[in-house]
């Protein structure tokens, strides 16, 4: 018999860093706020949680991140100057970003890697599972990992990561889980974790990607987990712990996604993520791909 779970609310959005691939855009306007199309990109990520029914989301924040705010607050000035233009469509979309979700936002202060920006969610979460999504990952909403990760989640408690097979040259770009299958096809039990191995060490081929389902007992262990990778606190390592040994918060799953997934992670990343939403979209994507298939033939 399934045993039931609490039911996730809340979403945890690390924002903190620095940008510093995207120098100088980044100088004085957040990562998080470039635009992928006509939106920015932590708005796409914050829609996801919002559709999979976690409307109390938590963004981990730092210095010059207040622009983050002002996104998704009201901005009163500029809906009277739509409101008296009458233009309802964009008036529309202006609000949008501040009914998506209940937001609070914390400083995470010094930089100290993943681990240590989930960690600063602890007073907020309490002792309730909740999701982290990292805003380098943008995923298709035509593709609802993150929904059916909550309901891995409800069915078999402990916590669940996103995976997503890669190419053996390719694995030593991420951590990569050893796993075993299980019943459910998309399903997998993972039982340990490396973070960012070489193609000979890698257990297998699976790819941890930015979402994550996480048992509040990852805060326990990621207050004693010591400096790794980097120098930072690493999430990998706490999952590791966690995934050798089901006691401490339950087991650790993973959900294999073949679906769309949009990486913005760096500089031609970012510009591939706009080409194929600009594409996929309806009232673009027609003469875009036109101009676009004649840019290519022709000029290149």
């Amino acid at each position: 018999m399934t045993q039931a779970h609490p039911r996730i609310s809340k979403a945890v959005i690390p924002a903190a860093g620095l940008g510093t691939r995207f120098l100088p855009a980044t100088k004085a306007t957040p990562k998080e706020m470039l635009p992928v199309v006509d939106k920015p990109a932590i708005q796409y990520v914050v829609e996801e949680a919002a559709s999979a029914g976690l409307d109390d989301v938590l963004m981990i924040t730092g210095r010059n991140k207040r622009p983050l705010e002002d996104h998704f607050d009201r901005n009163y000035e500029l809906e009277s100057a739509l409101q008296k233009k009458g233009d309802a469509s964009r008036l529309a979309k202006v609000q949008e970003s501040s009914d998506l979700a209940t937001m609070h936002y914390v400083r995470q202060g010094d930089p100290k890697g993943l681990g240590h920006a989930v960690l600063c969610a602890a007073p907020h979460v309490g002792h309730e599972p909740f999701a982290v999504l990292l805003g380098d990952d943008l995923i298709d909403p035509r593709d609802p990992l993150l929904a059916r990760m909550v309901e891995v989640q409800e069915q078999y408690g402990g916590s669940v990561i996103a995976l997503m097979e890669v190419a053996p040259e390719q694995i030593h770009l991420y951590g990569c889980a050893a796993v075993d299958t299980t019943p459910d096809s998309d399903v997998v039990k993972v039982h340990d974790l490396v973070e960012k191995p070489s193609a000979a060490d890698a257990p297998s081929n699976y790819a941890i990607i930015g979402r994550y389902v996480l048992d509040p007992h990852v805060f326990d262990i990621l207050r004693k987990t010591e400096p790794g990778r980097g120098g930072e606190i690493q999430l990998t390592d706490a999952l590791q712990e966690l995934a050798a040994d089901e006691k401490i918060g339950g087991p650790v799953h993973g959900v294999v996604f073949k679906g769309r997934r949009y990486d913005t992670g760096d500089r031609g990343d970012y510009l591939r993520a706009i080409v194929q939403l600009a594409c996929e979209r309806e009232d673009l994507g027609p003469d875009f791909r036109t101009w676009l298939r004649s840019y290519v033939t022709e000029e290149m």
